[in-house]
């Protein structure tokens, strides 16, 4: 089977659906690749390119007429939709709640739909998560644009000239988008705040070096999992605490990225006039939800203006196509993924298995029929199982263990102390007396000695000073009893094991006390 990317006819659109190292992995799956002339030029892929990958380059309509699999950056036009034939597979984004007369033209020409801002947000899908692909390219880039639109440095400097302070930035939302642009500005040296209404992103966040700005407010949040990711929406007496948390920092922030908005639905108004006017001359707001209506009140859609007070708005909606390589390689990854899972045997055959999670997830037409919207997906989360509580004992039953316990641990102390007995014994049957006298003397000493230090508290000392005294107080035993010696070297040598064992012993409890003091409130 063909498969072919077309030139996208979106006006200022410089992405592509195929680059040439996808294309090559295609070729792995078995597809004949085909890209129209001159589709990746403005992502910085020439044809030539393409041809020494193996692609076959046409023009015109013919990828719509030689393609088995179409694949695209934007939703197709209307004239588009009208070249689809029967049994060809479109991948794109389509926004299906929002195409209704699109789907229904799909569905007219029996073509199948897979859209991939359709695609699960589950963790076996998340290769082909291309929403994610782009927003964290529009994160990065939106701090950029910032950057390029701010008179001044991010970071702070001391220079001879005079002392910059750092520039404050406010990154609102912390999905993907959020959490790209907070890397980034922080990165860049700026101070970064960040706010989300779910506080389980509080340790991303600061993970990142953010300071997550909480709002005191007792409101129970729904689980993103169960929202496909996203943020639910927030009751009214919750957004009117929100927006006089964002106006007590609204003087104060230099910078705000505002990154709130689920797909298929209006973004929801988070930065409002009154804020943009308490703002400081040359401020910056950079919304990212502005082909939705944009989370600030003066947004216009594709367009950077200037308040009346010197704040510029920017509300660009291509902020991916203005990084058209990267997000081209990227988009063109998630496209080779979802054909990966097309293609089970690699033999260049789409299998369109509508049992498989992801693959009825994101399919919004499928043999005549429309399939939007799908069900949920099969695959769930499995809760962790609560731990039982441990069941109290009674007195008799607790002094029943305390019985057995005693006499197991006499067997054991009978039993080793038995086979030490008899290895002693079999030992002085060939041994002289000379060295039975010494080794008497050491087993008592590393009998005594390990008992006396293992039994000391855990709380007094850690397990390595436990076991390094134990051994120090083997060695002290033993010295003890070598000391009277009438020989003077062992004496001397007796003496300075005494003197470097005890130095060892006290020093370990010194300094493990001194450790245990660091973890004690004063």
């Amino acid at each position: 089977m063909k498969i072919g990317a077309p030139k996208e006819s979106a006006a200022g659109e410089a992405r592509v659906a195929m680059t040439p190292q996808s294309a090559k992995d295609l070729q792995k799956l078995g597809y004949e690749c085909l890209i129209e002339e001159g589709a990746g030029e403005a992502a910085g892929f020439g044809d030539a390119a393409y041809q020494e990958a193996g692609v076959t380059i046409v023009s015109g309509s013919a990828i719509w007429d030689d393609a088995d699999v179409v694949a695209k950056v934007r939703p197709p036009t209307d004239d588009e939709a009208m070249k689809l034939s029967e049994g060809q597979t479109l991948i794109s984004f389509f926004y299906p709640a929002a195409n209704e007369a699109l789907m229904e033209t799909a569905k007219s020409r029996g073509a199948n739909v897979i859209a991939m801002d359709m695609v699960p947000r589950i963790s076996r899908a998340q290769k082909m998560d291309a929403l994610s692909s782009m927003a964290n390219i529009a994160g990065y880039r939106a701090v950029i644009e910032a950057g390029n639109n701010f008179g001044r440095f991010f970071t702070g400097q001391v220079t001879a000239a005079g002392k910059v302070p750092p520039a404050k930035v406010l990154v609102v939302g912390a999905g993907v988008a959020g959490l790209a642009a907070i890397g980034t500005a922080t990165s860049l040296g700026a101070i970064t705040l960040a706010f989300d209404v779910r506080p389980e992103v509080a340790e991303q966040i600061e993970s990142m070096g953010a300071e997550f700005v909480f709002l005191e407010f007792n409101e129970e949040q729904t689980d993103g999992a169960a929202t496909g990711g996203y943020a639910a929406p927030s009751s009214p007496e919750f957004r009117e605490a929100q927006l006089a948390k964002f106006r007590e920092l609204a003087p104060d922030v230099d910078i705000v990225i505002t990154t709130a908005l689920i797909p298929n639905r209006d973004a929801p108004v988070l930065w409002t006039k009154d804020m943009v006017e308490m703002m400081k001359p040359g401020s910056v707001i950079v919304d990212l939800a502005a082909e939705r209506g944009g989370n600030c009140e003066l947004t216009v859609a594709d367009e950077k203006i200037v308040t009346d007070n010197g704040v510029t708005i920017v509300g660009y909606t291509d902020f991916p196509s203005r990084m058209a390589t990267q997000s081209s390689l990227l988009y063109s990854t998630n496209i080779r993924h979802m054909m990966t899972d097309l293609t089970p045997e690699k033999d260049g055959q789409v299998v369109h298995d509508m049992e498989d999670d992801v693959i009825r997830g994101a399919t919004v037409t499928h043999a005549g029929e429309i399939t939007y919207p799908p069900p949920p997906p099969k695959v769930q989360a499995i809760a962790a199982q609560p731990k039982a509580a441990p069941k109290e004992l009674t007195a008799e039953e607790k002094r029943a263990q305390e019985v057995l316990a005693f006499k197991k641990e006499t067997r054991n102390q009978v039993g080793l102390l038995a086979i030490g007995a008899a290895a002693i014994l079999a030992v002085g049957l060939v041994a002289p007396a000379s060295f039975m006298q010494h080794f008497i003397v050491f087993v008592l000493s590393v009998f005594v000695g390990f008992q006396v230090i293992w039994n000391v508290s855990h709380s007094l000392h850690t397990p390595l000073m436990a076991v390094t005294n134990a051994i120090s107080s083997i060695i002290i035993l033993g010295a003890l009893m070598q000391v009277g010696s009438s020989s003077w070297l062992i004496m001397i040598l007796a003496a300075l094991g005494i003197l470097m064992a005890a130095v060892n012993i006290f020093g370990g409890f010194l300094v493990t006390r001194r450790m245990l003091a660091m973890f004690q409130k004063s």
